[in-house]
């Protein structure tokens, strides 16, 4: 079938929506942003016959660890709140959404405990913090939507801001994914 087929609602169906479009950009140039931290992190690394440089211990992936378990499931979570409510299961999306949130804060409140045991770089502060500010705010986005939920406006037709806020939730999924291969594996040498 060809796009001159299509009726016009089958044609609006398949646009994306304002939203969704929104993040979608914003995410690009975050994820420009962050490459940028990598590249300086990388072209720091290459450099140095030593890594961590003299005076900075090994950073152990143990905690970090349990704080990637925590994201990742956090996505998996909030990837079933889209299924509940697309298939108008507003009830489940809200048990699904409040579990993300909580997951989210968890992973804040670890990653706070990981900053009192740890000494490294500047760097790795400016990037995990800075992404530890990216989680918060999507903590409280997903509040929103899950306010929006509550109050009866998310439907199996009509939930944008839940979709948006999931394509900003798995970005920061794979940037915490990179700062971990990068700063507790990669940086094992």
């Amino acid at each position: 079938m060809s796009t001159v087929d299509l009726t016009r609602d089958e044609r609006a169906a398949r646009q994306t929506s304002g939203p969704v479009l929104g993040m979608v950009l914003f995410v690009a140039s975050e994820a420009m942003f962050f490459a940028t931290f990598f590249g300086a992190y990388f072209t720091i690394y290459s450099v140095n016959p030593v890594w961590p440089p003299a005076g900075f211990p090994h950073l152990e992936p143990g905690l970090a660890t349990v704080l990637t378990a925590v994201l990742v499931t956090s996505s998996g979570t909030l990837q079933l709140g889209i299924r509940a409510i697309r298939r108008d299961r507003r009830r489940a999306l809200l048990g699904w959404l409040g579990l993300t949130i909580l997951l989210g804060v968890a992973f804040l409140g670890l990653q706070l405990y990981d900053y009192s045991l740890l000494g490294f770089s500047t760097l790795f502060y400016v990037m995990t913090g800075l992404h530890m500010a990216h989680v918060f705010g999507g903590v409280v986005f997903l509040a929103l939507v899950l306010l929006q939920g509550i109050g009866g406006q998310l439907s199996d037709t009509s939930h944008d801001p839940l979709e948006a806020g999931t394509i900003y939730w798995h970005f920061v999924d794979v940037v915490w994914i990179c700062l971990f291969t990068t700063f507790y594996l990669v940086g094992l040498r």
